[in-house]
C-alpha cells in the first residue's frame, strides 16, 4: 500500500503540471505588452499597507495560519449565495453573446428614452402647458419654492439638512440683495442662492412610515456623506443591471406574431360603449405587441376602476385564443375571478367553439380534476380563477396569454411565479394603481404600459369625507343612501368587530336586509352573499377589503371605510372605487378613531387620497404612493436601507444617469482555457489523503471542468468533495484556490496573473471607468484603497514581497474582494 501510495503521489504531482498550466518566469518579470492586444495591461502595484495580509501573516506559525485561512472559499461561496439571494434570482442564465448583447442594449436604450420623453410629455400637460410648447427637461430636483420650514432636504455635494426658508441677503461681492435658500446642517446654517438651489436640491423623502433622517449631514465634513452616496450609487448600479439582465433574457424569448383576422375585428365591435381615447390607445396597444412583435408582451394597462381595462383584456384574449392557444385570467380573490368568469362568458357566448372554465375553491375535489384534466387535455381554452392557477398541479395544453389583475395583492411567491410566466408567454397585467415595481418600469421603458385616464362621459366623481368616527355621521351616511335606493358598502380593516357592527346597524336600520362577508366564510356562503348584494336583496354589506378588487355592483353608491388609518394608500383608493360606477354622485367615508391617535405617516396618505377626488388620479396616486409608503416592495429590504442613505428622490436620479450609461458598466469575460496564472506552484498532495480519495486523478479532472463551466459548478464540486471526503488538506486548498482564482479572473475580464517581487499584475480588458465602479463596489477598505488604474494599468505593491502560497492566497482574496462587484456590471 505505500507503494501504491507513493506512486499515486508522484503522478499526481506529474499530473497536477497538467492539469494547472503555470508559465514559469525567473523573477516574474511581467509579460512584455503586446501591440496588437486589445486588452489593456493591468499591473496590480500600490502599496498595500494591510499589514495583517503580509508581514504578519509571515511571523504566525504554520498550523495557526491555515486555520485563519481555511474557511476562505466557504467566505466566498457564502458571499456569492448571499447576492444571488438579493437579487432574487436563478444564478444559471442562458449566456448572450456581446453582438445580441450590442444590438439589445441599445434597444432597451431607446426604449428607456421613450420612457423618459412620455415622463416630460406627462409633465408639461399636467402643468397645463399647450402641446406645442417646447418639452420640460425631467428631473427629480426640488423647486425650493415648494418647500415648507421643516422639510428635510439633500444637497448633492453636501448632504442631509433641514429647509428653514428663503429670504433676500447680500452676497459677499455685491451690495445687491438676492434670495437664499438657508438649510440647517448638524454642525450650522448654510445657504445658498436660489438659482444655484434649484440646480442641487433634492426632497428628502423616505420609504418607511418616519421621513426625518437618521442624522443631519455636517458643514465642515462632506466624506461622510460621500460615502453614503456612494453606497446608493452602487445599489442603484446593481438594480440598473439586475433590471436589465431580466429584460434581455425576455427580449431573448421568441414567438410567431398573432395572425390578423377579421374575426377580430367583428369582436371589437360587439362593444356595447363607445371607446374612449384612451381605449383605443389601449387596444391599438396590445393589438401591435401581439401581431407585430416576435418577444412575448409584457404590457402593463393601468385605468381607474370602470375605465375600460377588462375590454383591452378581453380583445388580448380573443386574438390569441382565436390563434388556437389557452388564455389564463388571475384574479387576486374568488369574487373577483367569478366576475370576470361571469363577465367573459356573457363576451364569448357567441362563440360555442370557445370554452371557458372557472377553477376556484368553491368546487368539489370531482369537478376540480375534471377542470385540471380538460386544461391538461386542450377542452377548456380560458381558464379563469385565483392563485390556484399557478400551482404544480396545473399543466396547460398550449398556454399563450396570461391576464393577471390587481398583481399587488399576490404573495412574494405568486409574484415570483407570475414573472417565470413572462419569458414565455404573453403577460397583459391590469392595475388601477400599480404596485411601485410595476409603476417606475413602466416609467423608465423598462415595461411597456398603456394609461386609460379618461372617465366614461356619464361617470360622476367619488366624493369623499375624512372625518374622525361618529355614530351619527355613520346613520346619517347609510340613510341617505337607502332613501334614494342605492346599497352601502361598510367596511373594517380585520374580520373582528364585523359582529359588533352588524349588531349596532341592526339596532338603527331594524327593517333593512344586513349581511356579513370575508375571506373566511365557507365558499358557498360568500358567493351566495355576494350575489344576493348584487341583485338588492341586501342592502348594507358589512365587510373586509375582500370587495377590494374589482366588483361592479351599479347600484352601491356609498362605501363607509372604519379605521382608516390601518389601510394602505393603494388599498384605500381601491376600496373608494367600488362605488360611484353608475351615474349618481358617490360617497366615501373616511372615518379614523381619534386623529391624536394618527402617525404622520397615516395622516399624509389619507390627505394624499382626498386630494384625488378627480377621476383618473390612480396612476398619478400610485407615483406618489410610490414615495411615501413601502420601498421594500420595490427592489427588496436591502435596496430600502440604500435609499434611506440618500432619499428616494436623489436615488431616482441616479437610476435615470445610470440606466442612460448602461453600456459603458460592461465586462467582457474570457474563456477560462484562455485565462494564465503566471504563479509557479504545485504542491504535493499527502499520500494519506490521495489514498483517501476512490479516485483521485478523476477527481481531479473533474475540478478543472467544473471550473471551465462556471463558478457555481466549481462551488458544487468543492462542496460535494467536502461533503464526501471531509476538509481537503491545506495542499489540495492551494490547487482548489488556484482553480477559483482562474474562474473569477475569467468571469472579470482578466487574462493573465503574474507576480515580480513585490509587484502582482494583471492582463485584463476592463475600462477605466468599469475598474473605478469596481473598487466603489467593494466592501473592503483594504483592496479599495490599494488598488490604483493609471496609464491603463491596475497597481498595487505589497509591503514585501510574499511566499508561494501567501501570494496565492493574497491574489485569492483580492479577486473574492473584485468579484462581488460583478453584480454592477452588465456581463456579456
Amino acid at each position: 500500500m505505500a507503494a501504491k501510495g507513493s506512486s499515486l503521489g508522484f503522478l499526481t504531482t506529474a499530473r497536477l503540471c497538467k492539469l494547472f498550466p503555470t508559465t514559469q518566469k525567473p523573477s516574474f518579470s511581467p509579460p512584455p505588452p503586446s501591440s496588437s492586444s486589445s486588452s489593456s495591461s493591468i499591473t496590480l502595484t500600490t502599496k498595500v499597507l494591510n499589514a495583517d495580509a503580509a508581514a504578519v501573516s509571515t511571523q504566525l506559525p504554520t498550523r495557526l495560519r491555515h486555520e485563519q485561512e481555511r474557511d476562505a472559499i466557504s467566505l466566498l461561496h457564502e458571499r456569492i449565495r448571499r447576492e444571488h439571494a438579493k437579487r432574487d434570482q436563478s444564478p444559471h442564465r442562458p449566456a448572450m453573446d456581446s453582438q445580441e448583447a450590442d444590438k439589445y442594449i441599445q434597444l432597451v436604450k431607446q426604449q428607456q428614452q421613450r420612457g423618459l420623453q412620455k415622463l416630460k410629455t406627462d409633465r408639461a400637460r399636467q402643468e397645463g402647458a399647450p402641446p406645442d410648447a417646447p418639452q420640460p427637461t425631467f428631473t427629480y430636483k426640488v423647486d425650493p419654492y415648494t418647500l415648507r420650514s421643516g422639510d428635510y432636504v439633500v444637497h448633492r455635494k453636501v448632504g442631509i439638512g433641514r429647509f428653514v426658508g428663503i429670504k433676500f441677503d447680500l452676497p459677499k461681492d455685491s451690495n445687491q440683495p438676492i434670495e437664499y435658500v438657508f438649510i440647517e446642517y448638524a454642525d450650522g446654517m448654510g445657504k445658498l442662492p436660489v438659482k444655484q438651489a434649484a440646480r442641487l436640491l433634492y426632497r428628502y423623502n423616505l420609504p418607511n412610515e418616519t421621513k426625518r433622517p437618521r442624522t443631519l449631514s455636517k458643514l465642515s465634513d462632506t466624506s461622510s456623506w460621500e460615502r453614503r452616496r456612494m453606497k446608493g450609487k452602487v445599489a442603484v448600479q446593481k438594480m440598473v443591471v439586475d433590471l436589465m439582465e431580466l429584460y434581455l433574457h425576455r427580449l431573448k424569448q421568441k414567438r410567431p406574431p398573432y395572425p390578423k383576422s377579421p374575426a377580430m375585428a367583428e369582436f371589437a365591435s360587439q362593444f356595447p360603449f363607445q371607446p374612449t381615447p384612451d381605449q383605443k390607445q389601449a387596444f391599438s396597444d396590445v393589438e401591435r405587441d401581439l401581431t407585430e412583435r416576435e418577444n412575448p408582451m409584457d404590457r402593463l394597462i393601468c385605468g381607474d376602476v370602470g375605465f375600460g381595462k377588462t375590454e383591452v383584456a378581453l380583445r388580448a384574449i380573443f386574438c390569441v385564443v382565436s390563434a388556437g392557444k389557452q388564455a389564463m385570467v388571475l384574479a387576486p380573490t374568488i369574487v373577483l375571478a367569478k366576475q370576470h368568469f361571469d363577465v367573459i362568458s356573457e363576451r364569448f357566448s357567441r362563440y360555442p367553439n370557445i370554452r371557458v372554465g372557472l377553477l376556484s375553491r368553491f368546487q368539489t375535489k370531482s369537478e376540480k380534476e375534471e377542470y385540471l384534466s380538460m386544461i391538461k387535455d386542450g377542452r377548456v381554452d380560458i381558464i379563469v380563477g385565483t392563485h390556484s392557477l399557478l400551482g404544480n398541479r396545473v399543466e396547460y395544453n398550449n398556454l399563450g396569454l396570461l391576464v393577471v389583475d390587481e398583481e399587488q395583492r399576490f404573495g412574494v411567491k405568486q409574484k415570483e411565479r407570475i414573472a417565470s410566466f413572462k419569458t414565455s408567454v404573453d403577460v397583459l397585467t391590469l392595475s388601477a394603481t400599480p404596485i411601485p415595481r410595476t409603476l417606475y418600469l413602466a416609467l423608465t421603458g423598462f415595461r411597456d404600459a398603456s394609461l386609460i385616464s379618461t372617465p366614461p362621459p356619464e361617470r360622476v366623481p367619488i366624493r369623499t369625507h375624512l372625518s374622525a368616527y361618529s355614530t351619527d355621521k355613520v346613520i346619517s351616511a347609510i340613510k341617505h343612501e337607502l332613501d334614494r335606493g342605492g346599497r352601502v358598502f361598510y367596511v373594517l380593516p380585520r374580520i373582528k368587530g364585523l359582529e359588533d357592527v352588524m349588531e349596532f346597524l341592526e339596532q338603527a336600520f331594524p327593517h333593512v336586509e344586513i349581511a356579513i362577508a370575508h375571506g373566511k366564510q365557507y365558499s358557498k356562503q360568500l358567493e351566495e352573499t355576494m350575489e344576493r348584494f348584487a341583485r338588492g336583496d341586501i342592502r348594507i354589506l358589512i365587510c373586509t377589503n375582500i370587495v377590494e378588487s374589482g366588483l361592479d355592483i351599479q347600484n352601491a353608491n356609498t362605501i363607509i371605510i372604519q379605521d382608516v388609518q390601518q389601510f394602505g394608500l393603494a388599498q384605500l383608493y381601491q376600496l373608494r372605487g367600488r362605488v360611484g360606477r353608475a351615474d349618481k354622485e358617490a360617497h366615501a367615508h373616511l372615518f379614523y378613531p381619534d386623529k391624536s391617535l394618527l402617525s404622520d405617516h397615516a395622516l399624509e396618505r389619507l390627505a394624499a387620497l382626498e386630494e384625488c377626488c378627480e377621476l383618473g388620479q390612480g396612476f398619478q396616486l400610485a407615483e406618489r404612493d410610490m414615495a411615501i409608503r413601502g420601498f421594500g416592495n420595490i427592489f427588496g429590504e436591502q435596496q430600502t436601507g440604500d435609499v434611506g442613505n440618500v432619499g428616494i428622490d436623489l436615488f431616482f436620479e441616479m437610476l435615470f444617469e445610470s440606466l442612460s450609461k448602461v453600456d459603458e458598466h460592461r465586462v467582457i469575460s474570457v474563456p477560462y482555457p484562455a485565462m494564465k496564472l503566471d504563479i509557479n506552484i504545485n504542491p504535493h498532495l499527502p499520500s494519506e489523503y490521495i489514498n483517501h480519495l476512490e479516485n483521485p486523478m478523476q477527481i481531479i479532472n473533474g475540478a478543472e471542468k467544473a471550473a471551465e463551466k462556471d463558478i457555481f459548478s466549481l462551488m458544487q464540486f468543492t462542496e460535494n468533495l467536502r461533503r464526501q471526503y471531509g476538509k481537503e488538506p491545506y495542499s489540495m486548498e492551494i490547487l482548489l484556490k488556484k482553480l477559483y482564482i482562474r474562474r473569477m479572473a475569467a468571469d472579470l475580464g482578466i487574462t493573465s496573473i503574474y507576480a515580480s517581487g513585490k509587484m502582482v499584475g494583471m492582463k485584463t480588458n476592463m475600462s477605466k471607468k468599469v475598474f473605478k465602479l469596481i473598487t466603489d463596489s467593494a466592501t473592503s477598505d483594504i483592496h479599495q484603497n490599494s488598488l490604483i488604474f493609471e496609464d491603463g494599468q491596475i497597481k498595487a505593491e505589497l509591503l514585501l514581497e510574499l511566499p508561494k502560497e501567501q501570494l496565492l492566497n493574497w491574489i485569492f482574496q483580492c479577486l473574492a474582494e473584485l468579484y462581488s462587484s460583478l453584480p454592477t456590471l452588465i456581463k456579456y
